[in-house]
């Protein structure tokens, strides 16, 4: 099945040239030029990945991205950013993006972003159960929809994988460099801070108490272990 793309970027030029070719790698693409019709196209639009600019005319990327998680959105989202600043990396991430190219940037190192993000998303539904629930949680995985307490949590994409294949793995302990390969989709690599910087995040929203977690707990010098 053709995956379909939505690209919101004000620049004319580098619209044009990345729709070409993603359009070329067979992706089916909608493009919008301004933040607040980019929005309403994410909204509404039944997308695999939205590439999403941070610096936009009527309504900016941050605000965007904020604002899809909170309604339940879960669609993974690829930021562009001309800032090479630490900041808004961790800020868009923060808010639920889930990876981020900072301009000028190779299109190979675009595409191989876009083809990890939409290879994380494509795994299998989780089939044993379609609804899962622990403590105040419920997670819906056809509708990707997570709840505490009867109201929707402002996931991305990331922490949703991340929390389905804890569930997954429940009672198991999985090791950081284990969960990057999985979750993320990465190989032999340094950067397993990342884990526990979305872990942290993740505890946030699902603990009732996250610096004495119930549900994601930590198993010293070995990773984490899913309790629910």
């Amino acid at each position: 099945m053709e995956q379909k793309i939505l690209l919101v970027e004000d620049e004319p030029g580098l619209r044009l040239t990345l729709s070409d070719r993603l359009h070329k790698e067979g992706y089916k693409i909608d493009a919008a030029s301004d933040g607040e019709a980019g929005f309403k196209l994410a909204a509404s639009g039944n997308f695999d990945l939205i590439i999403l600019d941070l610096m936009l005319p009527k309504k900016n990327g941050f605000d965007i991205c904020r604002d899809l998680r909170q309604m339940g959105r879960v669609t993974p989202i690829l930021m562009l950013t001309a800032r090479d600043q630490v900041v808004d990396k961790v800020v868009g991430l923060k808010i639920g993006a889930d990876d981020y190219v900072t301009k000028p940037f190779e299109m190979a190192e675009l595409l191989a972003r876009v083809e990890a993000l939409l290879r994380r998303a494509a795994r299998p539904v989780f089939e044993s159960h379609t609804v899962y629930e622990f403590g105040t949680i419920r997670i819906d995985f056809r509708k990707t929809e997570v709840l505490r307490d009867g109201k929707v949590l402002a996931l991305s994409a990331m922490e949703f994988q991340l929390l389905r294949f804890f569930i997954e793995n429940r009672g198991v302990t999985l090791s950081r460099e284990k969960l990057l390969q999985e979750v993320w989709g990465y190989g032999s690599t340094p950067f397993t801070r990342t884990v526990d910087v979305h872990i942290a995040w993740l505890r946030q929203k699902i603990e009732d108490d996250p610096k004495q977690p119930q549900w994601i707990l930590t198993v010293h010098k070995l990773g984490y272990r899913f309790a629910g």
